[in-house]
């Protein structure tokens, strides 16, 4: 639930009042329009937020680790190319941001189950992604 509810404002702060601190973290590389992919991304995570609201299932969480590892190379860009955004106004704030990114991965596959059904696949059939 509370990761839901972490994502659902996060999306929520995609669409509004922080928008431009996520624009900073769009990389140059990504060939879409820079508020676009705000928008897109935070559409995504009210749509997973809710996702882990509902079902809260081993799907859900892998999705949602799939995620976190797709807008890393936002927070990686952030941090090479020293752009301030979030209250991440040095380099240190911005690279211990980085480190944070494997937890949220982590979160994501403990809350639903997913990390425990993959581990455990060998052993059972209860194991597998659903």
């Amino acid at each position: 639930m509370a990761l839901g509810g972490f994502l659902l404002f996060a999306g929520i702060a995609h669409q509004t009042f922080a928008r431009e601190a996520f624009r900073a973290q769009v990389p140059p590389w990504v060939p879409l329009d820079i508020d676009l992919v705000v928008v897109l991304s935070g559409i995504v995570e009210i749509g997973l937020g809710l996702a882990l609201w509902v079902w809260r299932r081993r799907l859900v969480g892998w999705i949602v680790a799939a995620f976190f590892v797709a807008v890393f190379p936002g927070n990686l860009w952030q941090w090479i190319d020293g752009r301030d955004a979030f209250g991440l106004d040095t380099d240190r704030a911005r690279l211990i941001r980085l480190f944070l990114q494997p937890l949220l991965v982590a979160w994501a596959l403990w809350c639903t189950g997913a990390w425990r059904a993959w581990r455990g696949r060998g052993r059972s059939n209860a194991g597998g992604i659903t």
